[in-house]
Order: structure tokens, then sequence, then C-alpha cells
């Protein structure tokens, strides 16, 4: 008897367009994999100045569920694919998307999201999950995104 996970989909999600798209790629390739999908939203601190630290977390944990709450009902509406899970997590989002990786058979994520380097063709938690994913790797852009770079 096998106590591992059963194998997902993992899906980063940050409300990007990118994301909403990831997860439309996760519905599709969800059965031929046979597996659910799960959808994961992280959060961290700020890091625009060292000395500041948040009295509270709730309000970015709350943020990150209302981006991820936003993003599943635009990819899937009312229609949501049956066994989908979702979390917010508190990590930075490329260790948070490396480490559900281990259980997973694909990890879906967009091109970039909301960084602050936008003119990057790939993004630092994209290129951070190519490289370190324990499982194969899809990176989406936006829909209609298709101009060359």
């Amino acid at each position: 008897m096998s106590t591992a996970p059963a194998p997902t989909i993992v899906v980063g999600v940050d409300g990007s367009e990118q994301s909403i798209e990831a997860l439309r790629y996760a519905q599709k390739l969800a059965p031929t994999f046979e597996v659910t999908i799960f959808a994961v939203a992280a959060w961290d601190y700020p890091a625009a100045d060292p000395g500041f630290m948040p009295l509270g977390s709730s309000e970015f944990s709350e943020a990150a569920r209302d981006h991820l709450d936003k993003a599943l009902a635009a990819a899937y509406g009312e229609d949501r694919p049956a066994g989908l899970q979702s979390t917010v997590v508190f990590a930075h989002p490329a260790k948070a998307l490396v480490k559900a990786s281990e259980n997973a058979v694909l990890l879906i994520v967009g091109r970039r999201g909301h960084g602050t380097f936008r003119g990057l063709l790939l993004g630092s938690v994209s290129s951070a999950c190519v490289s370190h994913a324990h499982c194969p790797v899809l990176v989406v852009r936006e829909a209609g995104d298709q101009k060359d770079a």
C-alpha cells in the first residue's frame, strides 16, 4: 500500500493572463495523464525595504487567495475540473512550485507574471522552475501572445 500522494498537474497561479492560460492548458492535459489539477498561489513579503518587517500576514495571504480564486473563475467559470485542488502557500513562488512538483507529472507556469522586469522573455519564477522542478515543465504564453521575440 502506497502512501505517496496521487500525481497531479501543478499550476502556478499569480492572477496574470499567463497563469490563467496555464490553468486552461492543465484542464486540456489532465485527462491525458489521468490526473487532477493542483493550483498553487504563493506569496512572500515584498522585498522593497530589507529593514521592513510587516506585522501581519493575513492581508498578503488574502490577496493571494483572491488572485487565485479570480484566476480559477476566469479559466473555468462554474465548470471547474473534477478533483481540482488549490492552495495558497507562504513561500517564494519558485520554491513553492518546485516543492509542489515533487509528486507532479507536469508543472505548468506562465512565461512571465506580475514581476517587475516586464521585458524579460522568461520570468525569474518560470526560469527557476524549468531549472529545478522535479518533473517536466510547460511554460505557456498568454492567449493571443504569438508575436516573435
